[in-house]
């Protein structure tokens, strides 16, 4: 197989479109086997397609007195049977055979599937002597705990693999940068060519997207836990997240793909807003976080038109300004770009929703404690402090200039703050000095930096103390959604704006970018409202209707 330089050769045609869905298997780790069937009813209840026994987990296991539990029938689900060796990334420390008699028997008793290691997959054949039972799919996996190797790596492995006589090839990898992945891609849409079953999985939060878009390549099952905590590998999502969330079920060869790309990237809500909205207008399109540390390459290495938009974040949205064939005139002015579309022909066009989502957000907020509505923006003449001085400190600087504000910059490194206060005609502080910033009453701040957000929930960018002078208080973090900094703000009678109104009025713009549709600002906004509780967005229509953009 030859290298692919990008993910454009990759996507599969529309041919390839009349094949099995992917399975969802939900792993049973349990350290009881009573309590691992209960995972496995749970795992049923939740939709899933099979369970994974992890027979390495359980503790004290005895294969002739714990397998006829396990297996008993009538079953609520399929059973994948591994047990795992320690030198595999499991927890099984003793020799092969007694392993190789437990996956005999647990073939014996009906199990619809046996993993077995590449490693002793010849030495378990030949214990075998060809007496694995029809009904028996057996798989044979490899794990590579340190990288993804090269695409033609990945294909000699696989012909490995397939040389044992496995029904179903496995190849896990690990992603040290997130274009890794697309070599798995590569794979896997290689072997749906040639009608190869293969589960081919990239572990660790880089090569997270392989596990949600498995089924646009052609990948024959994916994993999901049962709940956070009870992951089987790095970055595992829940089952729950794979359906409700990411619409699993529905994505196929021809779904367009959408994400969030930054680092860190995992706390974003964008990928539940906009998949509920996507699924509100029946969109074919799935919206994934992507952690990008190197954007030039990453747009590169995923240049399929499948790959059809991306918001970008912290410490993206500059250099996205570069990357991008062209710029809208405002992004251009700002130095930013927060959305990217790419267009039929491949090229990219970079947009900027924040500096409206943000500077509307504070403007309403303003307006909701005047008693009277004046048409004039209520940030002009005010003396308006931004902390931060990258992609949404410059947008924030932006549109409150347009508004009419005097603008200050504040910033942890000074020099930073100086350049972009000499790009927008106002004076820099660094953080220090705006501790003693008090050069009036009535001022307005706004924190574009990631302080305060979780897991880093008690930092915050300026003292109690020096909240005191400010009428208005804005943070851009939210998450949590009343951070350090609005909590005390409000204590010192500031009116707080949450950064959770910027994230939904600049997500309202990215989707009419992503789209073409128009929004409806309501029907956004109560999509918006399911934020803190995903797990009532039902996939497949089977939660309460919600509303349509």
């Amino acid at each position: 197989m030859a290298a692919a330089m990008s993910v454009s050769a990759v996507v599969p045609p529309m041919a390839a479109l009349a094949r099995a869905r992917t399975l969802i298997c939900v792993p049973a780790t349990a350290r009881a086997p009573r309590e691992m069937v209960a995972e496995v009813a749970a795992a049923a209840a939740l939709g899933a397609d099979l369970a994974e026994l992890r027979l390495d987990r359980l503790a004290g296991f005895a294969p002739r007195r714990d397998l006829p539990a396990l297996l008993a029938k009538p079953r609520t689900l399929p059973a994948l049977v591994t047990y795992r060796p320690k030198w595999e990334g499991g927890e099984y420390e003793g020799e092969d055979e007694p392993r190789f008699e437990a996956l005999q028997l647990a073939m014996e008793l009906g199990a619809e599937y046996v993993d077995i290691e590449l490693k002793v997959a010849d030495k378990f054949m030949k214990f075998m002597s060809g007496k694995k039972p029809e009904t028996c799919k057996l798989i044979v996996s490899s794990h590579n705990y340190d990288n993804t190797p090269s695409a033609e790596e990945l294909g000699r492995l696989l012909a490995q693999i397939q040389a044992t006589g496995a029904d179903i090839v496995k190849i896990a990898t690990t992603a040290t940068e997130i274009v890794d992945v697309s070599r798995m891609f590569q794979i896997l849409v290689h072997c749906q060519e040639k009608q190869v079953p293969i589960i081919g999985l990239v572990m660790n939060s880089r090569g997270f997207i392989s596990r949600v878009l498995c089924p646009k390549f052609g990948g024959y099952l994916t994993f999901g836990s049962l709940e956070k905590g009870k992951e089987s590998a790095p970055a595992q999502p829940t089952a729950a997240d794979l359906i409700n969330v990411y619409n699993i079920r529905q994505i196929c060869p021809d779904t367009k793909v959408f994400g969030i790309i930054g680092n860190p990237v995992g706390h974003s809500k964008s990928p539940i807003l906009h998949n509920e909205a996507f699924r509100s207008v029946g969109l074919n399109a799935v919206y994934v976080p992507f952690l990008v540390d190197d954007l030039a390459k990453f747009l590169q290495t995923y240049s399929s038109p499948d790959f059809a938009g991306f918001s970008c974040t912290i410490p993206h949205k500059e250099a996205a300004v570069r990357c991008c064939d062209e710029v809208d005139p405002i992004a251009r002015d700002i130095g930013a770009v927060n959305t990217i579309i790419r267009k039929p022909n491949g090229k990219l066009v970079g947009f900027n929703t924040d500096y409206v989502g943000a500077i509307s957000a504070i403007e309403d907020g303003i307006r909701a404690t005047q008693s009277m509505y004046s048409t004039t923006s209520p940030l002009a003449g005010r003396l308006f402090v931004v902390i931060g001085a990258g992609g949404a400190g410059k947008a924030l600087a932006y549109g409150a200039k347009e508004k009419g504000a005097r603008v200050v910059i504040a910033n942890r490194t000074f020099a930073r703050a100086q350049e972009l206060g000499n790009l927008i005609g106002g004076p820099a502080l660094t953080l220090a000095e705006l501790e003693n910033y008090h050069p009036e009453e009535g001022m307005i701040l706004a924190n574009t930096t990631a302080i305060g957000m979780h897991p880093n929930v008690n930092e915050t960018p300026l003292s109690k103390q020096a909240l005191k002078s400010y009428a208005v208080v804005f943070d851009a973090v939210y998450t949590p959604k009343e951070t350090r900094l609005l909590k005390e703000a409000a204590e010192c009678g500031a009116t707080v704006v949450s950064g959770l109104e910027m994230f939904i009025r600049q997500a309202m713009g990215q989707f009419e970018h992503f789209t073409g549709m128009p929004v409806v600002d309501g029907k956004f906004r109560a999509l918006a409202n399911s934020l803190d509780n995903p797990s009532t967005m039902k996939g497949n229509g089977s939660a309460a209707p919600k509303p349509r953009l």
